[in-house]
C-alpha cells in the first residue's frame, strides 16, 4: 500500500454499513479456519462475535476488526488432536477432550495477553522495521489469496477408524468453474467501478447483494455459504446465543499436567495473536494517519479471548483482511467493529437461511479485491532502490509468512534487521589522532561504542608505542552498553600496566557512574568538570555588551 486512505470523520452510516460488509466477509474465513482446527464452525463464529465485540469496545484501535483468525487456529490443530488422545486415556475416558483443552488454552492465552498489556509490551511493536512491515503485509496478502483459491474446490469429509477427521479437496471443473470465475469477476468489477460513480453506498456490500440476487433469481447451481459449511461437516449456521460453558469446568482437569500441556500452545498463540493484532494496528495507523494504543489493544485482545474461552468459543486476534475491508468501506469508529459483531450474531441466530444463500464467489471476489488493496505493490518499485539488506528482509519475511507463519516471519525479520543495524554501526567507529605541544597523544573517538564496535575500537589504539601521556576524548562518541564500558576498563588497564597515564574526557554522566562502580582506578582517570566544546556560544560584543549569563534567552 503506497497511498493513505482518505481521511474520513467517523459517522454512524459508514460504520454501520462497513460493519455489515465485514461480517459477511468474516463468515467463510472463520468457517474455513474452523475446519483447519477441526472444531465446530459455530464454536469459531461464537468466538469471532465475542472477541470482535470486546475488542471493538475496549481496544486501542478504533476500526480494527478482530475475530477467529487462521494464524491462531493453526496453532491449535495439533493440541486438539493430542487432547483427544489424552482424553481417551483417562480412567473415565472423555470424548472430544481436545475441545476442552482448547477452551482452557484460549483462557490462558488471554491471561498472557493481558499481562503483556499491563507490562506495556505493546510499545515494542514500534520497533518493527518498515521492511518487516512490508514483508508481513505482502506475505499475508499471498496467504489470503491462496486461501481464496482453495475456495474453487469441493471438500469431502472422511473419518478414520480412530475417529480422525480427514478432508480431501476436488478442484472445480467445466461449467461450474467458469460460472464461479464469472461471478468472482462480476463482484470485483462492481467493487472497482461503483466508487467511480458514487461513494454514498459501500461497494463491497453492494457487490455481495447484487451477486447473491443474480444467483438466487437465476437458479444457478453454485457453492454457497450453506453448502460450504455442510461440505466441511457442519450442519449450517443455526446457533444459540453464547452462554458460559459449565461443561468445561466439569471435564477439564485443573492440575499441573493440564497446565504443562496447554502452556506452550497458549504462549505461542498469545504471541502470534498480539503480533498480528499490533501489526494490523500499525497498518491502520499508517493508512489513516492516526495512532492507536498498543498496550490497550493487548488488554482488550486478552479480555476477548478469556471471555470467548469461558463461553465456549475459540481464540482469535486482529484480522488484517477484514480490517482493510472495513477501512476501505469507510469504517473508522468503534461502531464499525461493534456492528460487525452484532451483525454476525444476528446472522447466526435469525437470518441463517438467508446468509447460507450467499454465493462463495461473491465473498471470494471481495477478498480478492482486499488482497489487491493490501499488497504493497510499491515494493516492486523500490526493491532496487533500498539497501540490499532491507530488500533481503522484505523478501525473507514475505516468504517465511507464506511457508511458516506470521510470528516466525516477524521474529526472523527483526533479528536480521537488528544484526544488520549492529554490523553497520560497528563500522562507524572512528578515532582521530593528534599530539599536543607537550607530547601528549590525543584520541578523539567518533561513533557509537557498543558490543558490535568493540573490536574496531580496540584496533584504533597503539598502547605499546604510545607516549607516556594519553588522552581519550569521547566528545563525539556514545557509550551504549556494558560491553563498551568493559572495553574502556580493559584499555585503561593496558595503559596503566605499562605505567602510562591515560585520561578520559567528555564521558556521559551515566557512563561515569558505571565506571566508578566498576573500579576505583577511574577516580584518577576520568577528567571531571570539562565543558563540552560543542555547546560554547560565540558572543558578539556589539550585540551582547554584558556577560551572557545576564541575558534571558
Amino acid at each position: 500500500m503506497t497511498e493513505f486512505i482518505k481521511k474520513i470523520t467517523p459517522n454512524v452510516k459508514d460504520d454501520v454499513l462497513a460493519g455489515i460488509t465485514v461480517s459477511l466477509a468474516m463468515i467463510p474465513e472463520v468457517v474455513a479456519f474452523a475446519f483447519v482446527a477441526q472444531i465446530d464452525p459455530l464454536v469459531a463464529l461464537s468466538g469471532a462475535f465475542i472477541i470482535g465485540l470486546i475488542t471493538a469496545i475496549f481496544g486501542g484501535r478504533p476500526g480494527l476488526i478482530s475475530g477467529a483468525a487462521g494464524a491462531v487456529a493453526v496453532i491449535f490443530v495439533s493440541m486438539i488432536a493430542e487432547g483427544h488422545t489424552k482424553g481417551m486415556l483417562f480412567d473415565t475416558p472423555i470424548d472430544n477432550m481436545g475441545y476442552f483443552y482448547l477452551l482452557g488454552c484460549v483462557i490462558l492465552m488471554g491471561v498472557i495477553q493481558i499481562l503483556a498489556g499491563v507490562f506495556k509490551l505493546g510499545k515494542f511493536v514500534r520497533l518493527i522495521p518498515h521492511p518487516v512491515m512490508m514483508g508481513f503485509v505482502n506475505g499475508l496478502a499471498i496467504v489470503i489469496f491462496w486461501a481464496q483459491v482453495k475456495m474453487f474446490s469441493h471438500k469431502s469429509l472422511s473419518v478414520s477408524a480412530e475417529g480422525v477427521k480427514e478432508y480431501t479437496s476436488t478442484f472445480m471443473q467445466g461449467t461450474e468453474l467458469y460460472i464461479m470465475i464469472g461471478l468472482v469477476a462480476l463482484t470485483m468489477g462492481i467493487i472497482w467501478v461503483l466508487p467511480k460513480i458514487t461513494k454514498k453506498i459501500p461497494a463491497s456490500l453492494t457487490a455481495i447483494l447484487i451477486t447473491t440476487l443474480i444467483v438466487v433469481f437465476s437458479g444457478l447451481e453454485v457453492s454457497t455459504v450453506g453448502s460450504y459449511i455442510i461440505e466441511g461437516g457442519g450442519t449450517g449456521l443455526k446457533g444459540e446465543f453464547p452462554t458460559p460453558n459449565l461443561e468445561l469446568w466439569q471435564n477439564l482437569p485443573l492440575n499441573l499436567d493440564t497446565l504443562t500441556f496447554i502452556l506452550p500452545f497458549a504462549v505461542l498463540a498469545a504471541s502470534v495473536g498480539l503480533i498480528e493484532s499490533l501489526m494490523t494496528m500499525n497498518l491502520v495507523d499508517e493508512l489513516t494517519e492516526t495512532r492507536g494504543n498498543g498496550n490497550k489493544e493487548c488488554v482488550a485482545q486478552g479480555a476477548g479471548n478469556i471471555v470467548s474461552g469461558l463461553f465456549g468459543g475459540t481464540g482469535g486476534c486482529g484480522m488484517i483482511g477484514q480490517t482493510v475491508i472495513n477501512i476501505n468501506a469507510g469504517g473508522r469508529g468503534r461502531l464499525s467493529g461493534i456492528m460487525m459483531a452484532v451483525t454476525l450474531l444476528t446472522f447466526i441466530l435469525f437470518t441463517d437461511k438467508l446468509i447460507e444463500q450467499v454465493p462463495i464467489a461473491a465473498l471470494v471476489g471481495v477478498m480478492f479485491m482486499m488482497v489487491i488493496e493490501t499488497f504493497a505493490w510499491s515494493s516492486f518499485r523500490i526493491i532496487k532502490k533500498i539497501p540490499k539488506s532491507d530488500a533481503f528482509v522484505l523478501i525473507t519475511v514475505s516468504a517465511v509468512t507464506v511457508i511458516f507463519d506470521l510470528a516466525i516471519a516477524v521474529f526472523v525479520g527483526v533479528i536480521i534487521s537488528a544484526l544488520v543495524f549492529a554490523w553497520e554501526n560497528a563500522r562507524r567507529i572512528r578515532a582521530r589522532k593528534r599530539f599536543k605541544e607537550d607530547g601528549t597523544k590525543i584520541y578523539e573517538i567518533w561513533g557509537p561504542l557498543f558490543f558490535g564496535s568493540i573490536s574496531a575500537f580496540n584496533e584504533k589504539f597503539d598502547v605499546k608505542n604510545d607516549p607516556d601521556q594519553v588522552e581519550i576524548d569521547f566528545v563525539e562518541a556514545r557509550i551504549s552498553d556494558h560491553s563498551a564500558i568493559e572495553a574502556i576498563f580493559a584499555l585503561v588497564e593496558k595503559y596503566q600496566a605499562l605505567n602510562k597515564k591515560v585520561t578520559l574526557k567528555h564521558l556521559s554522566e551515566d557512563c561515569k557512574v558505571l565506571l566508578y562502580k566498576a573500579s576505583p582506578i577511574f577516580k584518577d582517570v576520568i577528567v571531571e568538570n570539562i565543558d563540552d566544546p560543542r555547546y560554547h556560544l560565540a558572543a558578539n560584543p556589539e550585540k551582547f555588551p554584558k556577560p551572557l549569563s545576564e541575558y534571558k534567552f
